[in-house]
């Protein structure tokens, strides 16, 4: 019988999250069965693609669909950020647990669709595709979909933390204030009256200016919560500036 092949790889300290313990610093032996490809091999101990930058094999650069052979040594690197998203405008897709992450960057002017009922997995990968959208989740499985369009990987928990995250690694162009917060449509400039239906008497009496959405209608105007939505705001274009 012949031996299974074994390969030594390496994990990029940014991906130290995915991988066991004991792979995480250095070079691990790893044994492959000669007919999985090197991305199979990197998903099966824990990584989803979605994650992986360049893929390294004896210091030339291969595709996933590499077929290791024993002794290789592989690199496997990070994504490089920013990371460039080929084909459609950058636009993303978010799962039913990113909720708060999905109204920031619409806030931001990020065309960001969002499902607020579980739909399933496979309805989720289906739709990124079929809008080009990136799938954020924090659903390991979700990302290993082959029919994903694009995906990535959210890493924190805080949702200020997500959204810097994301800024950092896609840097989309921001357009605050464009999007309505509750179902990503462009907002436009509306007059009093056309929202007068939406309005309580103290809103009627100490407000003027006012937006709203063309797909879902909604109001929008400097109320209550401004202050913490401009101090979102400028927190993500001051990144901005500090990353040109």
């Amino acid at each position: 019988m012949t031996a299974a092949p074994e390969i030594h790889i390496a994990f990029a300290p940014e991906l130290a999250l995915f991988v066991p313990r004991g792979r995480r610093s250095g070079a691990t032996p790893a044994t492959t069965d000669g007919v999985s490809t090197l991305g199979h091999v990197v998903e099966s101990l824990g990584v989803p693609l979605t994650e992986v930058g360049a893929l390294v094999v004896d210091g030339r650069e291969v595709p996933v669909s590499h077929l290791p052979a024993a002794g290789e040594s592989v690199e496997v690197r990070a994504v490089e950020r920013p990371q460039r998203v080929p084909g459609a405008p950058l636009r993303f897709l978010l799962d039913v647990h990113l909720g708060t992450l999905a109204r920031r960057l619409r806030l931001l002017g990020v065309d960001t669709a969002y499902e607020s009922t579980d739909i399933g997995d496979p309805a989720l990968a289906a739709r990124s595709a079929a809008e080009q959208r990136v799938m954020l989740s924090r659903d390991r499985g979700l990302l290993r979909r082959r029919e994903l369009w694009a995906g990535a990987f959210v890493y924190s928990t805080s949702s200020e933390e997500q959204l810097r995250d994301v800024l950092d690694r896609f840097r989309p162009e921001l357009r605050p204030w464009t999007r309505c917060t509750a179902c990503n449509g462009l907002l436009r400039e509306a007059t009093k009256e056309e929202v007068s239906g939406q309005l309580e008497g103290g809103t009627q009496r100490s407000y003027d200016v006012f937006a709203q959405c063309r797909e879902c209608g909604r109001a929008y105007w400097k109320g209550a919560h401004h202050e913490q939505l401009e101090a979102i705001v400028e927190r993500a274009l001051s990144m901005r500036t500090h990353e040109s």
